[in-house]
């Protein structure tokens, strides 16, 4: 009819008929790149990429795609800008796994589900050997100002992300030894002959040292416990170790008798009492063990041979003990001499 071919009907139809091919093709491209965004991507094995501060999304889509990660860079970029995220965006060093999709990659990045790296410091350790493994770590960044004060820092299991500056490492292990000083002092033995908890920080490095088995600290702790109370030195090795080394480790080789014998702030076979700081930097166990120490009458202790200690009450048994000890390593063959 004269109706449907007016120029306007005409013209209205062309522009539905082109808004429905229009919208169709964008279904179908969303559709497609939908797909192609959830398919498993061309990665073979997990990867880490480190994604820089102020890196754009298409430096991201192309360091990605040089690392293997995606294959599709446009599909990315497409993919994050219909999320909205490209300001969500983050630096930082990332975890992909095998034949991570699109959609899996740019969740990992804006969910900063950064890689996070563990660092162990061992118990009994001084400041300075702390610090040293701190510098060695080349995960971490930045300078340590100056060695912290023995005692202060925590050992245990820290984890952190690439970058983390080694000051801040060291923050977290003060505030973390402040933590449990102050827990472990408030549930100590009444009667302990400690005045303060920085006193229970020297004596539960002194236990610290003396043994690294679990099942003795708390018997060690008992033994120093029983000399503070019965005003004896304590007689221990490592505090004339230290006093010669001043923190910086062992000697490396045994206890010289005229070492015994030499006056050091620390060597506590010369002074009385507990020495003027800790000896290295105890963990929760010797801290609890010097806290809550074993109800005994013990006052010596020598090494048994075999990793732990003979503890005695007297002197006399102490004697026989250290004789057992002599003669165990008499027993002990030579090392062969090395081969020419």
């Amino acid at each position: 009819s004269a109706r449907v071919r007016h120029p306007v009907v005409v013209a209205g139809n062309a522009i539905f008929t082109a808004l429905v091919l229009i919208a169709g093709v964008i279904g179908a491209a969303l559709y497609i790149g939908r797909q192609r965004f959830e398919a498993p991507g061309p990665l073979a094995s997990d990867k880490v990429v480190n994604i820089p501060r102020g890196a754009g999304i298409r430096d991201i889509a192309d360091l990605l795609q040089r690392e293997g990660v995606i294959d599709q860079p446009y599909v990315f970029i497409g993919g994050v800008l219909v999320l909205k995220a490209r300001g969500d965006l983050k630096s930082g060093e990332y975890q992909f796994t095998k034949g991570a999709s699109l959609a899996d990659v740019v969740t990992t990045i804006i969910e900063n589900k950064v890689v996070q790296h563990a660092l162990t410091i061992p118990e009994g350790l001084t400041s300075e050997q702390i610090v040293a493994k701190l510098l060695e770590t080349d995960t971490l960044s930045g300078q340590i100002k100056e060695i912290p004060r023995e005692g202060t820092l925590l050992p245990e299991t820290y984890k952190f992300t690439r970058g983390m500056s080694r000051e801040q490492i060291i923050q977290r292990m003060q505030q973390a030894h402040r933590r449990l000083l102050q827990e472990v002092w408030e549930h100590r033995t009444p009667d302990l002959p400690v005045k303060t908890p920085e006193q229970l920080v020297i004596l539960a490095s002194i236990v610290e040292k003396e043994t690294g088995k679990a099942d003795e600290r708390s018997r060690v702790a008992s033994v120093f416990v029983n000399r503070l109370k019965s005003k004896m030195r304590l007689q221990s090795d490592p505090t004339i170790i230290y006093g010669l080394t001043g923190g910086k480790g062992s000697l490396g080789r045994p206890i010289m008798k005229s070492e015994i014998e030499q006056p050091t702030p620390y060597n506590t076979y010369v002074i009385d009492g507990l020495p003027p700081g800790p000896i290295a930097n105890p963990g929760r166990a010797s801290l609890e063990a010097a806290a809550n120490p074993a109800r005994t009458k013990d006052l010596y202790f020598v090494a048994d041979g075999t990793g732990g200690h003979l503890f005695s009450e007297t002197y006399d048994q102490h004697q026989k003990n250290v004789a057992r000890l002599r003669a165990l390593e008499k027993t002990v063959p030579d090392p062969a001499p090395p081969k020419p």
